[in-house]
């Protein structure tokens, strides 16, 4: 039996019997498939700051931030007050708030290529959403999107993200192509682009190995797109951190519409979709081309947590979380380099993603380390670090190096429990 699973199993025996009452009542012990592991999935009891604390009374410093979205740690005050005080004047109603436009003008006024947003429950709503504009201004019904790439839990999407691993009958209504591979989509538009309301495309591929799209690639997609009369919708929902006007900012593109959520809710539930005022249009009630709407979408909670993370997300903070993952990053390689590891990293911004073998995946989630990851996965939380299964991470801005020098010390012994491990 592994050293490091049997140490897991010993730091985490309280989470181990939740994890088995819940079972009881959720296959699979979550509802949530990217937060169970094996031998079972830890229980977090609170947050605070950078830090969680599970059922055990056990400390970790969280590395992957509720994959990406909690960019200010946990229980950030200034996010606190704002909920707070907005839970205690009401959580819903069926009419407006003021925190719903607030949020809307923040976006508008900091990503150029949108001109109007309409808000939903999550990233993947806004992914429901982003399609439906696009049918209803093409008349299309088909997408087209990366193999292996993430834009949410919709059967259109899913066919496309697990496509490379399962066999899926009668998914007629998705188009894949090669990430980084420009020619793989202008030849599918070549031959599909009449059918294809939109194609989707993130400009770092976040579930896919944090795989940087290069700018070149996502200029062509897009006007290839358009050529085409299709939309051309980049996903910002997790990249959004990555500047204040988003990747797309960073890279000079302008997407006919940006699907957004996680850090923009504060720590709520959200999504957005934000475009040109000519597509947005189909939604006015005075001469309505379509519907859309949804009992929390909106809810002032959510909007007043989200005003205040995303104008708390300066371009200052953002660059600062970018030279700590850097001097992360280093760290990492160092000491996988000491120990005669494998290792190779995917690095944007303030998001990596570690991998046990010699070259990072250019296109997807292409690899050959199951065994190293699962296992430094375990030994990294026995170490009192979280990070994604897969070995993502995104800092938060209450960081500094102080806790980063912390965080590359446990990773180095994780890495030494790893490589006796392996022998």
């Amino acid at each position: 039996m592994s050293d490091i699973i049997e140490t897991y199993k010993k730091n985490t025996r309280r989470s181990a019997k939740a994890d088995e009452r819940v079972k009881r009542s959720i296959i699979g012990g979550n509802s949530r498939g990217a937060a169970v592991w094996q031998p079972h999935t830890l229980t977090v009891e609170r947050g605070e700051g950078s830090q969680v604390f599970d059922a055990d009374g056990r400390e970790y410093t969280d590395l992957i931030n509720n994959f990406t979205s909690l960019v200010h740690g946990h229980a950030y005050p200034p996010i606190v007050e704002a909920a707070t005080r907005q839970i205690a004047q009401g959580t819903a109603w069926t009419a407006n708030n003021h925190g719903q436009a607030e949020l809307a003008e923040t976006l508008i006024e900091r990503i150029p290529a949108t001109e109007s947003v309409r808000f939903t429950n999550s990233g993947t709503e806004a992914g429901m959403l982003a399609l439906q504009i696009a049918r209803a201004i093409t008349g299309r019904l088909k997408i087209l999107m990366s193999r292996f790439g993430y834009h949410g839990s919709l059967m259109e999407f899913e066919i496309g993200t697990f496509g490379g691993f399962l066999d899926f009958h009668g998914a007629d209504t998705t188009h894949t192509a090669t990430y980084n591979d420009a020619d793989s989509f202008e030849q599918v538009l070549a031959e599909h682009g009449s059918e294809i309301a939109a194609v989707f495309v993130e400009p770092v591929m976040g579930a896919g190995g944090v795989v940087r799209g290069e700018t070149e690639f996502l200029e062509r997609v897009g006007k290839a797109a358009n050529e085409a009369g299709a939309l051309f919708v980049v996903d910002e929902v997790i990249t959004y951190r990555l500047s204040t006007g988003g990747e797309q900012m960073n890279r000079g593109i302008e997407p006919d519409l940006t699907m957004l959520g996680k850090l923009i809710g504060g720590g709520f539930p959200v999504g957005a979709v934000g475009g040109r005022r000519e597509y947005m249009k189909i939604f006015d009630p005075t001469e309505p081309k379509s519907f859309h709407s949804g009992t929390f979408v909106g809810n002032p909670v959510t909007m007043a947590a989200g005003v205040v993370s995303t104008r708390e997300l300066t371009q200052e903070r953002i660059d600062t979380m970018a030279g700590l993952c850097d001097r992360l990053d280093v760290s990492l390689h160092s000491s996988a380099r000491k120990l005669g590891l494998p290792f190779s990293t995917n690095r944007e911004g303030s998001m990596l993603n570690v991998f046990f073998q010699h070259e990072a995946p250019t296109q997807g989630p292409l690899r050959n380390d199951e065994k190293e990851i699962t296992l430094f996965y375990l030994a990294a939380l026995n170490r009192g670090l979280l990070m994604a299964t897969r070995g993502m991470i995104a800092l938060s801005t209450v960081m500094d190096e102080a806790r980063i020098d912390d965080v590359a010390e446990r990773a180095a012994a994780a890495m030494a429990d790893l490589a006796a491990e392996l022998g």
